[in-house]
This record gives C-alpha cells, sequence and structure tokens, in this order.
C-alpha cells in the first residue's frame, strides 16, 4: 500500500494543510507566487528540522541529492537555495507562528493529562538566550560587540507542549516580558527569581491565577502570621507583607512566603506564592517540577537547528524558530496518535534517518529496536 510513499509525505498528512492554506490567504502568502508556495516552504524547512540539517547550503544539497523525489515528498520541484532565502526573507512570519499555535493546541488537546490533580493548568515560563554574530545579525544588538535573541516561552508542565512564545533580542530582561504571558483563570504560572515582577505577578492574582515563584535573597518583608506545625523540609510557612515602597505598591495585598530545604541538593529554596490553598510541600513541588523547561530548551537546542540559522534576517530566524516548534508538534501529535512506545528523541533519531524512504510509519518504528546500554 505504501510502496510509493515516502516517511516524510506519510508525517505530513497529520498536518492540517486546509488551515495551513486559511492563514497563507489570511497574510497573502502566494501572491504573485508561481511555483515555490508557502507550503512547500514549510515542508522544506521541516525538512531540513527532521534530517538534522547544519545550514542552508546544506539543505539544498541534500534535497538535491533526492530531487527526483521531490514533488512526491510534498516540496515541489522549485526548492533552490535562492528561492528558499527569498522566501525566508520576504514572506510574512505570521503564517508560519500562527500554524505552531496550531500545531501546539492540536498537541494539547491529544495530551491532556492530569499529573498534579489541581483544577487548573500548571505552567512554567522561563527564557532562553541564543547567542548571534553582530556582524552579520546586526538588529539583534546585545552588547557592545555581541549579538543574541531571547525566546520566551510558556511550557505546560503537564503535556510537555510548548504553548506561548515571545521572540525578542538578548537585551531585554526576562520580567519585562512577563507583561505578554496570556493569563488563563485558575491556571498555576511557575518562575524562577529573575521574575520578581510584583506588578505583574499581581496582575496574575488579580486574574483569579496562581504563581509560585523564587524569592530574592534579600527580599523585605514582615510576617503577618505563621504556621507552627511543619512537614519535614518545610522551615517557614507564613502570611507576610511587603515593606519596600515600590515592591507594596506593585503588590498590595499579602503573599505567603514558603522556606524549603532539599535535603537531595542540600539547598534552602525560598518562594513567594498567592496560593492559599496549597500545601507548603505542593508549593515546593511545582517549583521543582519548573526544570522540565530548562530540559526542553536544552533537547531543543540539541535536536533541533534554532542555534544555527539558515537566513540573516529577523524574518528569517522568525520563521525557522516557528518551523522547529511545528516540528516538534508534529512530532508529539504522531507519538499520540500512533500510541508510540518512544522518547521524542528515538522517534525524531529514527525519523532523521528515513525520511526518504518507502517504509510504513508503523513497520518504521516497530522494527527498529534501541539498546541503551
Amino acid at each position: 500500500m505504501y510502496q510509493y510513499k515516502y516517511v516524510f509525505a506519510q508525517l505530513i498528512a497529520f498536518l492540517d494543510r486546509n488551515h495551513f492554506n486559511y492563514l497563507v490567504r489570511k497574510y497573502a502568502g502566494d501572491k504573485y507566487v508561481k511555483h515555490f508556495t508557502c507550503w512547500n516552504q514549510l515542508l522544506t524547512l521541516m525538512f531540513g528540522q527532521l534530517s538534522n540539517r547544519e545550514s542552508m547550503r546544506d539543505l539544498i544539497v541534500a534535497i538535491e541529492a533526492h530531487h527526483q523525489k521531490c514533488y512526491h515528498l510534498g516540496l515541489g520541484r522549485h526548492v533552490t537555495r535562492s528561492n528558499l532565502s527569498k522566501a525566508n526573507t520576504n514572506r510574512d512570519y505570521r503564517i508560519f507562528e500562527d500554524f505552531a499555535y496550531h500545531l501546539v493546541s492540536e498537541a494539547r488537546r491529544k495530551r491532556a493529562t492530569d499529573i498534579f490533580k489541581l483544577d487548573g493548568n500548571v505552567y512554567a515560563f522561563d527564557s532562553t538566550t541564543i547567542s548571534l554574530c553582530l556582524d552579520v545579525f546586526w538588529w539583534a544588538k546585545f552588547r557592545k560587540h555581541k549579538g543574541g535573541i531571547k525566546i520566551h516561552t510558556l511550557y505546560d508542565l503537564e503535556t510537555q507542549i510548548p504553548t506561548f512564545f515571545h521572540i525578542t533580542t538578548a537585551s531585554v530582561h526576562d520580567s519585562k516580558a512577563m507583561k505578554e504571558i496570556p493569563i488563563e483563570t485558575g491556571a498555576y504560572y511557575i518562575f524562577d527569581r529573575g521574575y520578581n515582577n510584583f506588578k505583574e505577578l499581581y496582575r496574575i492574582h488579580r486574574a483569579e491565577s496562581f504563581f509560585v515563584v523564587r524569592a530574592k535573597t534579600n527580599l523585605q518583608y514582615k510576617c503577618i502570621k505563621w504556621k507552627r506545625r511543619l512537614p519535614k523540609g518545610i522551615l517557614t510557612d507564613a502570611e507576610i507583607e511587603l515593606t519596600i515602597y515600590g515592591s507594596q505598591k506593585g503588590y498590595p495585598e499579602h503573599l505567603r512566603l514558603v522556606r524549603f530545604f532539599d535535603e537531595e541538593q542540600g539547598r534552602e529554596f525560598m518562594f513567594l506564592t498567592n496560593a492559599m490553598e496549597l500545601t507548603a510541600l505542593q508549593v515546593a513541588d511545582l517549583y521543582k517540577n519548573r526544570w522540565q523547561i530548562e530540559l526542553f530548551f536544552k533537547w531543543l537546542k540539541q535536536h533541533l537547528k534554532i542555534k544555527k540559522f539558515w537566513g540573516t534576517t529577523e524574518n528569517a530566524v522568525r520563521i525557522q524558530i516557528y518551523s522547529a516548534i511545528c516540528a516538534y508538534c508534529l512530532v508529539a501529535i504522531v507519538q499520540h496518535d500512533m500510541r508510540l512506545d518512544r522518547s521524542t528523541y528515538e522517534v525524531l533519531q529514527i525519523l532523521s534517518m528515513s525520511l526518504t524512504d518507502t517504509t510504513h510509519l508503523r513497520d518504521l518504528f516497530d522494527k527498529t529496536i534501541f539498546k541503551n546500554d
């Protein structure tokens, strides 16, 4: 049945092309385009992500080596370096941004779970910095002789899917990006101590949502009341009031302070939260799970191409980042729909070597056996 259908062609069958075409019409992406369409561009970029191409030259050489298969792979017959470069520079990145969010929504819906047994979703918010050469990426000035961008990400800790991205130059402080977070009523937001922005934390509180943030060591406060009988590992569980004028103005209500000693690391942590109904151990456990977003950033940089860019303009960089997110969500959707007992890493490794094979996807994953020595 799949004798002439390539693995990559089977993969893209999981994508909603009708929605992508709607976005192309919305932003007039294919206006005056005769051959290399936005759909061809997306698939070319995803092919590069999944096949682990290092550069645009590397990608084009790989595609030219399979030029007889390009039409059946869905890439079209006009994939050239100049076509791809012009498309990445000139086409509206919002086409790929909106489609990435569409795939995120679909992946989250399919992978929905309730690990923490709370009424709302649990998110971690953090950023990762990607260094760039200032001579080439002139628009991404960070320091005098250094360039870079930040990807501020809201990560769903239960589905393990990133749900919101905000791309800025690396000079933007993490706490400044908090105002961009879409607040969901009843949800829990976990932050590291770089996000002690009390004005934005109060915005989360007024939206009837909850937060847990690691407090800075120089926090100025006074205790209003505290609990005396504490479980093992909890040093303090108190209701506090901020005493510094600027902090108190930003967050005029009482906060909860939890001090926790982690025996594994031999370290003490201090958290601020407005979740008064949770136990102190639940607060500490929520923050402990924030580490998943750090693992996601590490995995993303190691296995998808967002450190070396195939274009130098801001538009091209954004398109490549969103194509990487599309590839990540596609793998997550395939994992769910095919009920694969594989890690995301294993799935990507198998796909990177098999995109131009004519094996059925089920046979591909069932017959490949990894031995972890």
